[in-house]
């Protein structure tokens, strides 16, 4: 097929040999199926700015580093350099979020480069050797679900010991190989440490689990992982191979009020006291 003009620069540099199809078009970016360096690839090709919206991107973009402070002045203003600046950040989060994953050992597909808005990485395939399918497109039985369910549990704990919240994660962007469950489209990544929301968006992609395997197991309906989760994080007792139980225990113990006003009362006194030790 013609070579799409926004993959031109990677066959320029030698870093695709061809494109072969076109395997998916989104809101965000359109994915070719490539030859890369004499393998089959996948090249993700972010769409223009100008056609993307950035109204729903502030909660996912708190706490992301930016170069400089006229890159953040920018942004602030929604310039039409800030716009693009955004959208810079928006790709780089993705394109560090695979490296980080992979790294850690996060069933992520594997990204080899990342040119002017062009993300070479690789095809994830079934045991055909065809595109892997998402999971939505699959119907599970009820041992499967609990198996895949069981394995993305692990995956969200294993991303969040490397730092990471995916912040969308659902059926949709999970595919499915030969050997499971495998995710995908991370340009909404946000830092676990730096983000006032991670907490919430993890609680939201554990639940989106909870919600889709729980049409084959609805035993899954009533589990609890992403709180059981996030309290161990927030305790530095997360690790990758942590036992979870899919259970929470919230404190229901009654707030005493008298002793919090007595508290405060004897904090003001106090500073009182020492106000006029020092008058005098």
């Amino acid at each position: 097929m013609k070579t799409p003009k926004s993959i031109e620069p990677l066959v320029r540099d030698g870093l695709v040999d061809e494109v072969l199809r076109p395997l998916k078009s989104g809101k965000e970016a359109a994915v070719y199926v490539v030859l890369s360096e004499g393998e089959i690839r996948c090249a993700k090709v972010y769409k223009d700015v100008n056609k993307r919206g950035f109204h729903k991107q502030a909660q996912y973009q708190e706490g992301r580093k930016v170069r400089n402070s006229r890159q953040a002045r920018a942004m602030e203003k929604n310039s039409r350099f800030g716009r693009q600046q955004q959208e810079e950040v928006w790709q780089n989060a993705e394109v560090d979020a695979l490296y980080r994953l992979a790294a850690a050992g996060v069933r992520v597909p594997k990204p080899y480069n990342f040119v002017e808005g062009v993300l070479l990485m690789e095809l994830v395939t079934d045991e055909h050797g065809s595109a892997a399918p998402r999971l939505n497109d699959l119907v599970l039985s009820r041992e499967q679900a609990l198996d895949y369910h069981a394995l993305l549990i692990k995956e969200v704990v294993r991303m969040l010991c490397a730092g990471l919240v995916h912040g969308d994660l659902s059926e949709y962007n999970i595919l499915v190989d030969a050997n499971g469950p495998v995710i995908i489209d991370l340009p909404q990544a946000v830092d676990a440490a730096a983000n006032n929301n991670a907490s919430r968006m993890l609680e939201r992609d554990v639940d989106n689990l909870a919600d889709y395997f729980g049409r084959f197991a609805p035993e899954l309906l009533v589990t609890q992982y992403g709180k059981e989760i996030w309290k161990l994080y927030e305790a530095g007792d997360l690790n990758p191979d942590v036992v979870l139980t899919g259970r929470f225990k919230g404190s229901n113990k009654q707030a005493d009020v008298g002793s919090i006003m007595r508290e405060i009362n004897d904090a003001r006194d106090d500073a009182i006291r020492r106000r006029y030790e020092q008058d005098d």
